[in-house]
């Protein structure tokens, strides 16, 4: 069990919105489109920001947003002031992240350029473990839409890329040299946690079971009518193709979304390393 005490702050006791935190991918406002849309009933009202979650992992530690999405990689600097929800994060099977090169680029990555998204991220946690024994690669950080023509174009030899980007490499002309959720999953046989999403302690247990309640239902309103949130998807996808925007949703959004459950947590306890407070009882 994590011992993590919140820090001195004012408790809120009943807010008059909560801010939240999570990304504009298909994923996310696919889970809360619902929540945002008031469409569950007797949830707390809330106020959304749309933000890439390089932007939440670093805001974990200066008390950021009410409820965040962040990567399980940040989770540990996180839990001294936020507690992890056991729904409406990421985390299942061939969804990892990949190493993407050039036709004819380097298969040995040692004293090569990579560029990643986010020094803070579950992908650059993977590469690191992936990597673990070989010879270091000189690490660039470039925005994630940055990653693939930085790669296409020779600017960097090869980069660690998540999301859609599963579905859209080969555009590119890029080739994969590792899947790291394949990695992981043959590693460890558990599923690879990547978002989690977190809410301060400081609101209280009472405020944070309806957050967790509101999250659920929002999960379930989505998996029971997917169409509903089609436009709000497609307004934040950034132009993505709906198709992609589809099959991104498919593979992000799964029985874990809506509950961690036993192996959920396993497996983040696996990646991370910590042990982690876990409901008392099965909710919903």
């Amino acid at each position: 069990m994590t011992s993590a005490s919140a820090p001195a702050e004012p408790k809120r006791l009943s807010p008059a919105r909560l801010s939240i935190a999570y990304s504009p991918c298909p994923n996310d406002t696919f889970i809360f489109h619902a929540w945002a849309h008031s469409l569950v009933p007797d949830a707390p009202p809330i106020d959304v920001t749309y933000a890439d979650i390089d932007v939440t992992n670093n805001l974990v530690g200066e008390g950021g947003l009410d409820v965040m999405k962040i990567s399980y990689a940040a989770l540990p600097e996180a839990l001294e002031r936020y507690e992890l929800l056991p729904c409406g994060g990421a985390l299942g099977r061939g969804c990892g992240p990949l190493v993407l090169t050039a036709p004819g680029g380097p298969t040995d990555l040692a004293g090569r350029t990579v560029a990643v998204p986010s020094l803070k991220s579950t992908a650059f946690l993977l590469f690191q473990r992936w990597a673990e024994g070989g010879s270091p690669a000189r690490i660039q950080v470039l925005p994630f839409r940055d990653i693939m023509p930085a790669v296409r174009d020779g600017a960097v030899d090869a980069g660690l890329v998540i999301h859609e980007a599963r579905f859209t490499y080969a555009g590119y002309g890029l080739q994969c040299l590792a899947d790291l959720g394949e990695w992981w999953e043959k590693t460890t046989g558990a599923p690879i946690p990547l978002g989690a999403i977190v809410a301060r302690r400081s609101l209280g247990p009472t405020l944070i079971a309806r957050i967790t309640a509101a999250i659920r239902a929002s999960v379930d309103h989505a998996f029971a009518d997917p169409d509903a949130s089609r436009e709000y998807v497609l307004e934040h996808a950034e132009e993505m193709d709906p198709e992609v925007a589809k099959a991104h949703i498919a593979l992000y959004v799964n029985e874990f979304s809506r509950d961690l459950g036993p192996v959920g947590y396993s497996a983040v306890e696996r990646l991370l390393g910590i042990s982690l407070e876990r409901p008392s009882t099965a909710q919903g």
